[in-house]
């Protein structure tokens, strides 16, 4: 049996890639994987898999609920006064709102007290662990990590200005995804080591797939208020600007859906996108480039051919979530010794940010543009399962610091 025989695929991937994701195929009911799609944990980055009754903590990820949010001002291009404001709007971005690993949100008005942190959901959480676990969340909400993760401003093809955010549920995430890999390999919640990356699926009917699910709900709410936070502070207090319309969506998540099985029917199923945006027709969703290319607000399509809607079915209404790594980050950067040399310089970075006019301030080689795959290849490798309805060009890209880890 070849590779993609129980895998829907498109466009082209490594052949470890396409490895990963047919093991995953083999324990999954339907299976597919998208353009922009490279190798991740047990699951590649850019797989779509549908099981029953059951979730597995690795294929969802650590970083539960990434995703992206975009807001649309009420302010035009024209508005603007030029490189002066949109140096300031950069500077202020990166000195008002927290960047990295492990960051805490330090403004006087930080969303600690909001209602998600009253919820029983939390009860979950082993007693030793759980006010730790939300003592962390209250200082990380409304933070922004490293890597790939960034606050942008955007113009859009008619010169209206967007405020674009990607990232997850923090820390948070990152415990739950730990804590249930542990439980599920007969470890406890905190480990001394971290848990190794297989397939664990729980079952639903289950109390750990039970508790599991109803976990990775509340960092999906969670992530999502972050997401929410950082957008808005950039908008009403940076940009002194009103919104005018957002989009949002999870794209390492879970969700309960009706799909039509290979050989059978249409039946509830879980469906696991981990670096996959839902695009059911008319869906929108916030779509992100690298930090050198235009990023899109797009949908799914309203078929109008049976070709595309079986399409559509087959992907079960997925999409990109970003352009996609065609480079590690120690390929893009070298390794943490020194000692082998990467293939991207900063000379080569700065050149592409300067050609592009865009106004940087973090970034590191393993996010430069050269590692990625450019955004508008990836979404015509998706046979217009999806249409374009905004083209954002960055104007602003702000980032973590380079790792001094590294």
């Amino acid at each position: 049996m070849r590779k993609t025989d129980l895998v829907k695929v498109q466009g082209t991937h490594q052949e470890n890639t396409l490895e990963q994701m047919h093991d995953v195929a083999l324990n999954s009911c339907k299976s597919a994987l998208m353009a922009d799609g490279h190798l991740g944990y047990v699951m590649p980055i850019g797989g779509v898999a549908a099981t029953y009754n059951s979730v597995s903590p690795v294929r969802v990820g650590f970083d539960i609920a990434c995703g992206n949010l975009a807001i649309k001002t009420n302010l035009k291009i024209e508005m603007t006064d030029g490189t002066f404001f949109w140096e300031n709007v950069a500077n202020a971005i990166k000195k008002q709102i927290c960047f990295g690993m492990g960051g805490i949100n330090k403004h006087r008005d930080a969303p600690t007290d909001h209602f998600l942190f009253n919820k029983k959901e939390w009860n979950i959480v082993p007693q030793e662990h759980r006010d730790s676990t939300k003592d962390r969340a209250r200082i990380q909400l409304g933070t922004t990590g490293g890597g790939n993760h960034y606050v942008d401003v955007f113009e859009d093809e008619c010169g209206w200005i967007w405020v674009g955010v990607h990232f997850g549920s923090r820390g948070l995430g990152h415990g739950i995804a730990t804590g249930f890999l542990n439980l599920a390999q007969g470890q406890p919640w905190k480990a001394d080591k971290r848990p190794k990356e297989v397939e664990c699926l729980l079952s639903l009917d289950n109390p750990m797939g039970q508790d599991y699910w109803t976990l990775m709900n509340l960092a999906g709410e969670y992530a999502q208020v972050g997401r929410e936070w950082v957008a808005e502070y950039v908008v009403n207090n940076i940009l002194e600007a009103e919104e005018v319309d957002r989009v949002h969506n999870h794209h390492n998540f879970a969700w309960k859906e009706q799909h039509c099985i290979p050989g059978g029917t249409a039946e509830q199923v879980v469906v696991t996108r981990k670096g996959a945006t839902p695009a059911y027709p008319g869906q929108r969703g916030f779509v992100g480039g690298s930090m050198g290319d235009n990023s899109v607000i797009l949908q799914g399509v309203y078929a109008d051919n049976p070709g595309t809607e079986q399409l559509q079915r087959d992907l079960m209404y997925s999409t990109v979530h970003g352009a996609g790594r065609v480079m590690s980050r120690s390929e893009a950067k070298g390794n943490r010794s020194g000692t082998k040399a990467g293939k991207v310089t900063q000379s080569m970075m700065d050149s592409w940010i300067r050609c592009e006019d865009v106004i940087l301030r973090g970034g590191d080689l393993d996010e430069a543009p050269q590692v990625y795959r450019r955004l508008n290849e990836v979404i015509e490798a998706q046979e217009g399962t999806v249409e374009v309805l905004h083209t954002l060009k960055p104007k602003v890209v702000v980032m973590a610091e380079r790792s001094k880890r590294w």
